[in-house]
C-alpha cells in the first residue's frame, strides 16, 4: 500500500462484479458524469468512474471539494439497488463510510507500528452520518444520490450514484483557504499511499459490504460505528435543512442550528440528539458539527 504507483491511466481497477472502470485525467465532476451517463443508459450497473483531477468537485450542499491533480482519489460508483429498498438507500453512504474507515484505520495502525504515523492528530473515526475524520480533521467525504439508470429495454431502474473524495497524498496546507479542519492520509500515515492499490481495496471491500447490507441491513454497521465513534456524549450542533455553501454556511437560508449533546446512533442509522433545552430528537438528515 505504501509502494510507488504507476501512471494514472495505466491503473488496473474495476467496478462491482468486474464492471468497467472509466479513467479520466481531468473531469468537471465524476458525480455529474455518472448521473448523465446513467440517465442516458450509457453505463452498466457497478461501473466506476475515476478522475485524476476535478475542476468543479463538490461535496454536500454544494460545498467546494478541492481536487488537486496527481495526489488524491476522486471517484463515483453506480451501485445497483436490487434487494435494497429505496427507503434504505440513504444508509448505503453510512455503510460505505464505515467500510472505508476500517481500511484507513488499518493504514494508520500499520504506519504507527512502523513509527511513521502522526500520533498527535487523533484516531480515524466516522462523524455521523458519513464524514470520515482523523481526530476532528476531515479527509474523506461521500456524496450519494438515487438516479434512474436506463436499462437495455429502456426501462429506468433505481441505483445509487455514490461519489467519494479522499485527501490521500496532498498536504493539510493545501486546504488552509477553506477555513475548515482538514487533513490527509499522507499526514496521518507519515508516508505516501499508492492510490491505485488503495482504490482497489476500497472498491472490493465496499462490494462485499453492500452484499452484507442486502442480507443483514444496517445493524452490523451501527454496532461498528458505536465501537469506532469518539463523539458519543460530547457536545455538538445539528444543522437541519442546511442549504448553506462555504460562503454562507453561518447564515444561509434554511439553516436551523440546534446545540446539544450526541446521545447515540439509533438502530436504523438515525442520530439521537439531546438539545440544550432537554428535548431529545431523532435526526435522519442533517449536518453534525462537533
Amino acid at each position: 500500500m505504501f509502494s510507488n504507483e504507476q501512471n494514472f491511466l495505466s491503473w488496473k481497477v474495476s467496478g462491482f462484479g468486474n464492471a468497467p472502470a472509466l479513467l479520466f485525467e481531468t473531469l468537471e465532476s465524476t458525480h455529474s458524469l455518472m448521473k448523465a451517463k446513467a440517465s442516458a443508459g450509457a453505463i452498466a450497473p457497478g461501473t466506476l468512474i475515476v478522475a485524476d483531477t476535478q475542476t468543479a468537485g463538490r461535496g454536500r450542499h454544494e460545498r467546494t471539494w478541492d481536487s488537486p491533480a496527481g495526489k488524491n482519489l476522486y471517484f463515483n460508483i453506480l451501485i445497483p439497488l436490487e434487494g435494497i429498498s429505496l427507503s434504505s438507500a440513504p444508509q448505503i453512504t453510512q455503510v460505505a463510510a464505515l467500510t472505508f474507515a476500517e481500511v484507513f484505520k488499518t493504514l494508520q495502525d500499520d504506519s504507527n507500528s512502523l513509527g511513521l504515523g502522526n500520533t498527535t492528530i487523533g484516531k480515524v473515526t466516522v462523524k455521523w452520518p458519513n464524514d470520515i475524520l482523523c481526530g476532528k480533521h476531515k479527509f474523506c467525504g461521500i456524496l450519494a444520490e438515487v438516479v434512474y439508470a436506463k436499462c437495455a429495454d429502456g426501462t429506468p431502474r433505481p441505483a445509487v450514484s455514490m461519489g467519494v473524495g479522499i485527501n490521500v497524498n496532498s498536504d493539510p496546507a493545501d486546504y488552509a483557504h477553506l477555513g475548515r479542519a482538514v487533513t490527509t492520509l499522507k499526514n496521518i500515515c507519515g508516508q505516501n499511499i499508492n492510490r491505485e492499490k488503495l482504490l482497489q481495496m476500497l472498491v472490493a471491500n465496499l462490494e462485499r459490504a453492500i452484499g452484507q447490507f442486502r442480507a443483514f441491513g444496517i445493524s452490523p454497521w451501527v454496532a461498528a460505528w458505536r465501537k469506532m465513534d469518539q463523539f458519543i456524549g460530547t457536545q455538538g450542533t445539528i444543522v437541519v435543512n442546511n442549504r448553506c455553501t462555504d460562503q454562507n454556511r453561518e447564515n444561509g437560508a434554511g439553516a436551523q442550528r440546534k446545540k446539544g449533546r450526541i446521545v447515540d446512533m439509533n438502530d436504523d442509522g438515525s442520530l439521537r440528539f439531546q438539545c440544550d433545552d432537554g428535548s431529545v430528537e431523532t435526526v435522519y438528515s442533517a449536518d453534525l458539527e462537533i
